[in-house]
């Protein structure tokens, strides 16, 4: 279809994300299928996603749906300064540099939620900014168990923290709200022009 519109696709025809990864048209692999594990994962999802959207709602400049990852399977919400970023180097395992170039043209504040993986041993929150701004890894964020991985070049807030605590909603909106904000401050963004109230998802504001 893309070519008929006068384009020159080159599929890859493999996973992304994904170490040793098998091109779909060879891969006939059998795998375990973990029905109770699948649901209880399925559960988090919803409950994150409530919070992802409310979080979305204060932000009028542009920011992505709350969406699920195919790679790495992460639940994540990403917001635009408006502005152009530096060309990403690329480099990044197992993801042609032409999608991580697509991916980060713009400068963005993205937080997300996944399973555990890709060097980390438990499921976890996680927020990063790219360009990273100077002072992003010493930023004070909340609520106490976040913290910044310097591998990861990322802030993680494991997602036991946040299902434990007395208000998991508001954990989670501490941690979304405190990492942006870092990011936004450090990296001069207009937050003004960007920022709204936070509202209430699928319900719009009332003219002024």
């Amino acid at each position: 279809l893309v070519a008929r519109l006068g384009g020159t696709p080159d599929f890859d025809g493999r996973p992304n994300e994904i170490p040793d990864a098998i091109p779909f048209h060879g891969d006939r692999q059998e795998r375990p299928y973990d029905a109770a594990a699948v649901t209880r994962f399925f559960h988090a999802l919803v409950a994150v996603s409530r919070v992802f959207s409310r979080f979305r709602t204060g932000f009028v400049g542009k920011v992505s749906p709350v969406h699920l990852f195919w790679g790495s399977l992460d639940l994540a919400v990403t917001r635009f300064s408006g502005r152009r970023a530096p060309l990403h180097p690329g480099g990044i395992p197992n993801l042609p540099d032409e999608v991580t170039r697509e991916a980060y043209s713009d400068e963005v504040s993205s937080a997300g939620f996944w399973p555990g993986g890709g060097g980390v041993d438990f499921p976890a929150f996680y927020s990063y900014a790219y360009p990273t701004p100077s002072g992003f890894a010493d930023a004070p964020v909340a609520p106490a168990g976040a913290s910044f991985d310097a591998k990861l070049g990322e802030f993680l807030l494991p997602y036991d923290v946040v299902r434990s605590s007395p208000n998991p909603d508001t954990a989670l909106m501490e941690f979304l709200d405190s990492t942006y904000r870092a990011a936004a401050d450090l990296g001069r963004w207009n937050r003004d022009a960007l920022e709204c109230a936070i509202g209430q998802p699928l319900h719009p504001r009332p003219l002024k």
